[in-house]
C-alpha cells in the first residue's frame, strides 16, 4: 500500500493489573465501518481498526489501495461525488440523533464509547419520511467521513434455505472468504449514489457468475447448483445493494423490474427472505415498537383475473406441512402473519412481488415487481382442508408505473391478437419469421417505415473463398467435448447454456456451420433458428420506429441478428444518408464488463479485452433489405449488445452480428445497443450531404449517462 501498515503495540509487561471479569459479563467489541474512527475509553489499549486491506490503529485518514479502481467509474472513491451529511440529520437505530462530528470533526467523540450490538439482535429502524428515506444509511451511523457504503453479509436471508427472522431453526455457519483486492472485486453499490447503476451492477454480476458455474457444471455433468452457488460468493464478497431494510420504494429498483430467482431480489434489498414469502421488519413509531411488513411475494401467478388488477388477496404463512404445502393446522397470529396484522394498522406500504409462469423454463417462475401495496383489510376464513387461514386484502397505491397490468393485458394478446389496437400490419415479415412481427402505431398518423424488403438473412455480394473447418460431432456438440474442434475454437467451452443464454461476451465467437456434422438441435447454432420472442415495431414519440418485445426476456438471451446486405467501404455513403448501416466499432470495451470476474471462481483475470479485439471489415446496410433489428433505436444506456458470430466462412473479419440481452427486459420495454461513441465530435449542419450518414447526430436517448451524440 506505499507504506508500512500502523499496527497496535504489543502490550508490555509493566501493565497494571487488570479487573477481571468473568467472561459473560464482557460485551463484544466490532470493529469501525469504512471511513470511521474506533473509538475507545481513555486509558485503554488502542482500538484496531479492520479492513479488508489489514489492520490499522484508529485515525482520519482513510486509506485505499494504491491500485484501487472500479469496474464502474461511479464506484470509484476519485470519481464519486462526495456529498457530506449533516450529523444532525442522520438518526440512529435507537431513534436519538448521533452527533458525528466529534472533537476532530472526523468520528464521535472520545468520551463516547460505540455500543455493542447483539449479533442475532433485529435492528430497529426509525420511520422516516420521504423526504428523509435516503439520510438512513448503515445502521444510522454518521456518514461525514464515509467514502464507500460497504455492504453487509444478507444475514438473514439464507441463500439454499431458511425461515424469516425470528425463527427458532438454526443456520448452518457458512465459511467466509478473506476479502480480494483485485481491483474488478471493488464494485461496491451505495444506494447513496448511482442506485440504479448499483442494482444493475449486482444482478449483472451474479447472472454471469450462475451462468459461468453452470457452464462448469456440464462439463462436469452434476447437479446443477449454480444459483446457490452464485448467491453464495455474492453474499461471502459483500456484493450486495440496499443493505438497510426500509419500508416503502427501494433505491435503484423500478415498477416492472423483473427477477428470475429469490436471491437476486435479497441482493438488491428488494425482499429479504429467501423462501419465507413475508419480509418485516421491527419499526418505530413515534415511542413505540411495532413489527410491519415491509415486502410480500405472491406466489399464485396471476391472481384475481377477473377482477381489479390493483387488488391482491394474500393468504397468510404457516400451518402447512414442511415437505409439503398440504395445510394440517390453523394459522397462528404471529411472525409475518402479526406483522401484516400491524402494517394494516399502522398503514404502511408494503413492496409486492406478482409472479408469473417462466415459459422457457417450465416449473420456474418469473418475479415481477408490482410497486407498493397497502392493507385494507384482513380476516380468517376456512381453508379447503378445513383449517383457518387468514386473508389480507392489499390495494395498490395510485399514480405508479404499470405493474402486472401489462402482464395481463399481453395475455389477452396472446389469446386474442385482433384486441391489440393500433396495428398496421398483423405480421410485417410475411411469415419469414417463425413468430409474427406486427406493426403499430398509437402515437401518430404516420403508415409506416418506408419500403424494404423483409430478410432474415445476412446478403454477401462478393465470395469468401476462405472456409472454416467444421466438427464430426454425430448427433449434438458436448460441454467440454475435446474432439469437438467448435469446442476448442472456443477455448474449450461452448458458448451457450443448455436453456440458450450467452455466458459471456467475447470479441468472436464460433458456431456450427454447414461444414459440421451435428444435428440442427445442437445448442452451438441457436442464433441460426431465428427469433424465440414475439416482437413488434411500434412508432415512438421522438426517434421514429422501434423495437420491443411481447415476452420478458433473459439476460443473456439472443434476439434477433443484424440482416442486411454487405457492402464495400465508401458504398455506406453513396445513396445519400443511409440510417441503416451497421458498421462495427472496437472503442467500447462496456460490454466486457458484462461477463463474469474470474478472481471470484479463483479464476485467473481475462486478459485487457483492447489486446484481442480485431478490427471487423464488416459493413451491413439495411436500407433496401433487413429484419427487425434495423428498427433498434441507439441509448447511452441500452439493454442489449450486438456480439460477433462466426459461422459460415474462415474470414474473421467478415462475421455475423447477433444482439444479446445485457439485462432482464420486461415486456414492452424499447430494445435498444449503443451505435458507438464520438469522442469530441459536435453535429454541425454544414456537413456536406455525401457525408452526412456517417456524421455526429443528436442523442434522444434521455439516460443519465447520455453522451449528447452518437455516430
Amino acid at each position: 500500500m506505499g507504506e508500512k501498515m500502523k499496527c497496535a503495540p504489543p502490550l508490555s509487561k509493566e501493565t497494571g493489573v487488570l479487573d477481571v471479569k468473568p467472561l459473560r459479563t464482557l460485551s463484544p467489541m466490532f470493529p469501525a465501518s469504512l471511513g470511521l474512527n474506533a473509538v475507545s475509553p481513555p486509558a485503554s489499549w488502542p482500538f484496531v481498526f479492520v479492513t479488508p486491506h489489514g489492520s490499522f490503529t484508529s485515525g482520519n485518514e482513510v486509506l485505499f489501495p494504491s491500485n484501487f479502481c472500479s469496474l464502474y467509474p461511479s464506484f470509484c472513491p476519485n470519481g464519486m461525488d462526495k456529498k457530506s451529511i449533516k450529523s444532525s440529520q442522520v438518526k440512529k437505530t435507537n431513534g436519538s440523533v448521533h452527533d458525528g462530528a466529534g472533537k476532530n470533526g472526523n468520528g464521535p467523540s472520545h468520551d463516547t464509547v460505540l455500543a455493542p450490538c447483539p449479533l442475532r439482535a433485529m435492528p430497529v429502524i426509525t420511520v422516516l419520511s420521504d423526504n428523509d428515506e435516503d439520510l438512513l444509511l448503515n445502521d444510522g451511523l454518521s456518514t461525514s467521513d464515509v467514502k464507500i457504503e460497504q455492504p453487509v453479509p444478507l444475514g438473514s436471508c439464507p441463500v439454499g434455505g431458511g425461515e424469516i427472522e425470528g425463527s427458532d431453526m438454526k443456520k448452518p455457519k457458512r465459511k467466509r472468504f478473506k476479502k480480494a483486492q483485485d481491483p474488478e472485486l471493488m464494485m461496491l453499490p451505495s444506494s447513496s449514489y448511482d442506485a440504479r447503476e448499483s442494482v444493475e451492477a449486482i444482478l449483472m454480476t451474479f447472472d454471469a457468475l450462475r451462468r459461468r458455474l453452470l457452464q462448469l457444471e456440464e462439463v462436469k455433468d452434476v447437479n446443477k447448483r449454480s444459483v446457490t452457488k452464485a448467491g453464495t460468493i455474492m453474499m461471502d464478497h459483500d456484493l450486495r445493494a440496499n443493505n438497510v431494510k426500509r419500508i416503502g420504494h427501494v433505491p435503484g429498483i423500478e415498477v416492472g423490474d423483473l427477477f428470475y430467482f429469490r436471491i437476486e431480489m435479497c441482493l438488491v434489498g428488494l425482499h429479504a427472505q429467501s423462501v419465507s414469502g413475508i419480509d418485516y421488519m421491527t419499526a418505530r413509531f413515534g415511542d413505540e415498537d411495532d413489527p410491519v411488513a415491509v415486502a410480500v411475494v405472491s406466489a399464485g401467478g396471476y391472481e384475481n383475473d377477473d377482477e381489479d388488477a390493483d387488488v391482491l388477496i394474500y393468504t397468510g404463512q404457516g400451518g402447512s406441512g414442511k415437505n409439503d404445502k398440504k395445510q394440517i393446522d390453523d394459522q397462528k397470529l404471529e411472525r409475518g402473519n402479526l406483522a401484516l396484522e400491524r402494517s394494516l394498522h399502522r398503514g404502511n406500504e408494503i413492496r409486492v412481488i406478482r409472479t408469473a409462469k417462466d415459459v422457457s423454463s417450465p416449473g420456474s417462475k418469473i418475479y415481477i415487481y408490482d410497486g407498493l401495496y397497502k392493507i385494507n383489510k384482513s380476516w380468517v376464513e376456512k381453508a379447503k382442508s378445513g383449517f383457518n387461514v387468514f386473508k389480507y386484502k392489499l390495494v395498490r397505491e395510485p399514480g405508479q408505473p404499470d405493474g402486472i397490468v401489462t402482464w395481463k393485458m399481453i395475455e389477452r394478446w396472446r389469446k386474442d391478437p385482433s384486441l391489440r389496437g393500433k396495428v398496421i400490419l398483423p405480421d410485417m415479415s410475411s411469415g419469414d419469421e417463425k413468430l409474427p412481427v406486427c406493426l403499430v402505431n398509437d402515437v401518430d398518423d404516420e403508415k409506416g417505415p418506408s419500403h424494404f424488403t423483409y430478410t432474415t438473412k445476412l446478403h454477401v455480394s462478393s465470395s469468401i473463398s476462405k472456409t472454416l473447418h467444421g466438427c464430426m460431432c454425430h448427433n449434438v456438440c458436448l460441454p467440454g467435448d475435446a474432439n469437438c474442434s467448435c469446442v476448442l475454437l472456443n477455448g474449450g467451452d461452448l458458448p451457450y447454456t443448455s436453456n440458450g443464454l450467452l455466458v459471456s461476451h467475447k470479441p468472436l465467437i464460433y458456431e456450427c456451420g454447414t461444414s459440421c456434422q451435428c444435428t440442427p438441435s445442437c445448442r452451438n447454432r441457436l442464433t441460426q433458428n431465428g427469433i424465440t420472442h414475439r416482437f413488434e415495431v411500434f412508432r415512438t414519440k421522438d426517434r421514429g420506429w422501434g423495437l420491443r418485445s411481447w415476452d420478458p426476456i433473459r439476460a443473456g438471451a439472443f434476439i434477433c441478428e443484424y440482416t442486411g446486405e454487405v457492402i464495400d467501404k465508401g458504398r455506406e455513403d453513396e445513396d445519400g444518408e443511409n440510417e441503416y448501416i451497421f458498421q462495427p466499432t472496437n472503442t467500447d470495451d462496456n460490454a466486457f464488463s458484462w461477463n463474469y470476474i474470474p478472481e471470484l471462481l479463483g479464476e485467473p483475470s481475462h486478459p485487457d479485452s483492447s489486446d484481442t479485439i480485431k478490427p471487423l471489415q464488416i459493413i451491413i446496410s439495411a436500407k433496401n433489405m433487413g429484419n427487425i433489428s434495423r428498427f433498434m433505436n441507439h441509448s447511452c444506456s441500452p439493454n442489449v449488445f450486438w456480439q460477433a458470430v462466426q459461422r459460415d466462412n474462415g474470414d474473421e473479419g467478415y462475421p455475423h452480428i447477433v444482439f444479446f440481452a445485457i439485462r432482464h427486459i420486461p415486456p414492452m420495454t424499447e430494445l435498444t445497443y449503443d451505435y458507438g461513441p464520438c469522442g469530441d465530435e459536435i453535429v454541425k449542419e454544414d456537413v456536406p450531404n455525401s457525408d452526412r450518414s456517417r456524421r455526429p447526430k443528436k442523442c434522444l436517448c434521455k439516460s443519465p449517462k447520455c453522451r449528447g451524440v452518437f455516430r
